[in-house]
């Protein structure tokens, strides 16, 4: 049966309530934290600089990646400049390309050389990694987030594609590959065997995980019993003649 503590990825926490990072941040298993404008949007969070350094003074132990949210590769730049001083654990979120398709790889070149330790978002296929790994400065920490459940949701398996990308960042010892939307917590143990070193974590799927390893006949049982509460709390009946013997 497969087990959490087995796996050798580590787990981040994705999302942008404070209140959920604050208890997901007390779970040894979780070893760091994602967000970006839409999650924050969601949450209804008003003030972007205030929310991160209200999450950064109680979490400093585990990296936190915080995104710029300019598409001028200019503006990118000093928003990225700026946030990568909030905090020493502060992973700055830059994305592939801008809205026009331009691709990054100047201001990732750039900041990376600076020291800036970025997680580069949005990245959907192989070409991208590489041109990313051309760009990152080897000798400065990295993250390269892949959206493997995106690419799944196109009909594509997204395995082949993430074992490709482990390969071409093999060369950069400081660069980590990261397995970013999952959709189901076999994504989990897929990402795991892919030799990712990160994957992100949806509080939806966090609340799978205590079904890892169930004993099928037992989750089996349980969603039977799961249908019969429900219909009987609604209050259903069929109108039916004498019941017939099987």
């Amino acid at each position: 049966m497969p087990r959490l503590e087995d796996l050798k990825i580590r787990v981040f926490a994705d999302g942008a309530d404070y209140d959920s990072l604050m208890e997901l941040s007390r779970k040894p298993y979780i070893k760091g934290f994602t967000t970006n404008p839409t999650l924050m949007r969601k949450a209804n969070v008003s003030d972007y600089e205030a929310f991160a350094r209200k999450v950064l003074a109680s979490i400093q132990d585990r990296p936190v990646s915080f995104e710029v949210f300019a598409d001028d590769f200019a503006e990118m730049r000093a928003q990225a400049l700026e946030i990568a001083t909030w905090g020493p654990n502060v992973n700055v979120k830059i994305p592939v390309t801008n809205t026009r398709a331009e691709f990054a790889g100047e201001l990732i070149r750039e900041l990376s050389g600076e020291g800036v330790v970025l997680n580069v978002t949005a990245v959907f296929t192989p070409e991208q990694v590489r041109r990313i790994a051309a760009a990152l400065n080897p000798n400065v920490a990295a993250i390269v987030s892949v959206f493997a459940g995106r690419i799944a949701d196109s009909g594509v398996d997204p395995v082949p594609i993430m074992r490709e990308c482990r390969s071409i960042l093999a060369s950069l010892p400081h660069a980590q590959l990261l397995w970013a939307s999952p959709r189901e917590v076999l994504n989990l143990f897929q990402a795991d065997q892919c030799g990712c070193d990160i994957v992100t974590v949806t509080s939806d799927i966090l609340c799978k995980l205590a079904n890892i390893g169930k004993p099928l006949d037992q989750f089996s049982l349980e969603t039977v019993q799961m249908f019969y509460k429900d219909a009987s709390a609604a209050s259903y009946t069929i109108a039916t003649k004498s019941a017939a013997r099987f």
